[in-house]
């Protein structure tokens, strides 16, 4: 599903900026960009990404600007005073005279370049960091929850049309069923009396039926239509497990449900069922397409 969302967060580790733009894909496929004060917290963040959001290809952008002043350079005045120990030291037990200069001390290793990203604790940063992502990809999905609400109106629609269709074929059915056992055993009377041939008519009317049983669909129309129940009852939000991500689900179904329209069309010899076993084909190809982008 498409969308986009952002956020940002203020305190006193900075400013974190948050910005996630999600494009439909029936896998889930994450782009993740940080700043580099922000590397080593990269996985977290692709983790956290995941976990939230299930279907789609996700760009998500993370920058980390810490407060005005606390990205300068300080003088660790610790390691300077180490160096003067050790210089006094060496004065003493040589006995020289020297002056210390104090701009050659701070080029020394250590002496300037402790800042407070250096400073700063992971797990302080990722409690800031993550609050930001989480509120940028609920902004997300509110965007993402109304083009759904849309995609699930015409889901319903489609589904209204399905069982429109296989209703009518369930009336059709059982008149079809007599009608090609009639045919049957009409054409099988006619090859017995041009050869001359009788049969018990218990026995002719055994193989009759063994054959019109072949074109019997109520067991498909039965499960076509606890499918199609069982996508409108998710689709609705009424099956306990409401929370996680429905689109995959949906898919599955409506692979059922393609798999047994197949079997009434191939197992039905009725022209007008026929006719309708297209439409129903057409309509869960169209409710396909949707769902693969569904989360």
């Amino acid at each position: 599903m498409t969308g986009q969302g952002h956020a940002s967060e203020q305190g006193e580790l900075g400013t974190v900026s948050v910005e996630v733009r999600t494009v439909n894909n029936r896998g889930l496929k994450c782009t993740i960009r940080v700043t580099d004060s922000l590397a080593t917290l990269e996985s977290k963040i692709e983790a956290l990404t995941r976990s939230l959001i299930h279907r789609g290809t996700v760009h998500l952008n993370v920058s980390w600007h810490r407060l005005p002043g606390e990205s300068l350079p300080s003088v660790d005045t610790r390691v300077m005073q180490a160096y003067l120990d050790q210089l006094q030291q060496v004065e003493t037990a040589d006995n020289l005279n020297t002056t210390v200069d104090l701009v050659t001390l701070m080029t020394l290793p250590g002496v300037i370049g402790s800042t407070r990203e250096d400073r700063c604790d992971d797990a302080s940063l990722w409690k800031f960091v993550q609050g930001a992502i989480r509120a940028a990809i609920a902004n997300l999905d509110e965007m993402r929850l109304v083009e759904g609400g849309r995609m699930a109106e015409t889901l319903s629609t489609d589904c209204v049309t399905v069982s429109d269709r296989l209703n009518r074929v369930r009336q059709i059915a059982p008149r079809a069923v007599e009608s090609y056992r009639n045919r049957l055993q009409g054409k099988i009377q006619r090859v017995l009396e041009e050869h001359d041939q009788k049969v018990q008519t218990v026995d002719l009317l055994r193989e009759v039926q063994i054959y019109a049983d072949r074109v019997d669909i109520s067991e498909e129309i039965t499960r076509l239509d606890s499918h199609l129940q069982m996508f409108a009852d998710v689709l609705d939000g009424k099956e306990a497990e409401m929370r996680e991500p429905m689109g995959r689900k949906l898919d599955f179904i409506l692979q059922e449900m393609f798999r047994e329209t197949n079997t009434i069309g191939s197992k039905a010899a009725d022209a007008e069922i026929s006719s309708h076993v297209v439409e129903i084909k057409c309509a869960i190809e169209r409710m396909r397409e949707l769902v693969q982008n569904l989360e």
